[in-house]
């Protein structure tokens, strides 16, 4: 079993920033990744409301470059998905093929967005597919184009989109919304958009980009075609918390509950990033959560010994 100051679970940007600070503050710390390093924001083609950028950069790149940054600094990164945790005086972390004990636990594992599961939803991610409005709303200025759901996030999705595109279809599989009664009014006194109810993805189409949706009106099986340059997708988010939540505070919705040093209940313990409750789910905050955390565990280290 190997001992660290710090052990990091998960390697998008916060994780990632968290790492970064750690090492450069001379911890020993372990960065553990599921699969490649990066997180959601890999799949973006550009971001450009990351503060540094005025010409915008990919998803990849900056993550690339927060992944090369850290790395200098010593970071040791390892690909595994850690399956559970165990407080105490040293925190074990346990993976399928071995286990750590840490100082302190930075949880980083992210978010996952719920996907339509529609043929072309994969084949589309990033080229009209997206899931976050705030991130590629600017992108469609003047287009016509949908939002999926019916919930407080797609409302607030479709009004921000407002901003941009010339026309903004609601889909949503229900004959009414589920939003807030105040965003409804919104929603409603809002001329850009147009809702259709009753109404499922079936397919989504196009060339290099999207142009195109399949729908499918769920009482009725009519099958219609819906000529869009994009569709935000905002039926839910799944916070990766399930093998951690018999061992910190979630809420109801499996999100980590934290304090404003991102720690949780558990002392030594911290979570950032989109797993955490009230996270913005935006790369700059995602950073601002890794670097918060990091400093946290360092003084709570020092603290200790």
């Amino acid at each position: 079993m190997s001992n660290y100051d710090v052990v990091i679970i998960g390697g998008g940007p916060a994780g990632l920033t968290s790492g970064l600070y750690s090492a450069r503050a001379g911890l020993k710390t372990l960065l553990l990744e599921r699969g490649m390093y990066g997180g959601q924001i890999v799949n973006a083609h550009k971001v450009e409301n990351y503060p540094g950028f005025p010409d915008g950069i990919s998803g990849y790149e900056l993550v690339s470059l927060i992944h090369e940054q850290a790395t200098k600094y010593g970071l040791e990164i390892i690909n595994a998905e850690a399956t559970d945790i165990k407080p105490g005086k040293f925190h074990n972390i346990v993976t399928a093929d071995s286990s750590f004990e840490a100082k302190t636990i930075i949880i980083a594992a992210g978010s996952e967005y719920t996907k339509l599961g529609a043929p072309g939803e994969a084949k589309y991610a990033g080229r009209g597919v997206s899931y976050c409005a705030t991130c590629d709303g600017a992108f469609f200025k003047d287009m016509e184009i949908a939002v999926v759901g019916g919930g407080d996030t797609a409302i607030t999705d479709a009004l921000e989109l407002t901003q941009y595109a010339s026309k903004i279809s609601v889909i949503h599989r229900r004959d009414q919304l589920r939003a807030s009664q105040i965003l409804q009014e919104r929603a409603f006194a809002q001329p850009k958009l147009q809702f259709i109810w009753n109404t499922v993805v079936e397919e989504i189409n196009g060339e290099a980009t999207v142009k195109e949706l399949k729908l499918k009106n769920v009482k009725t099986s009519e099958i219609s075609s819906l000529p869009v340059a994009g569709v935000f997708v905002a039926i839910g988010v799944n916070p990766n918390s399930q093998y951690f939540a018999s061992a910190v505070k979630v809420d109801e919705a499996g999100h980590i509950i934290v304090d404003q040093s991102m720690a949780t209940l558990i002392p030594g313990i911290y979570a950032i990033g989109d797993i955490r409750k009230n996270s913005a789910r935006q790369v700059a905050t995602a950073v601002g959560d890794g670097a918060t955390a990091a400093i946290a565990a360092f003084k709570y280290i020092k603290e200790q010994s």
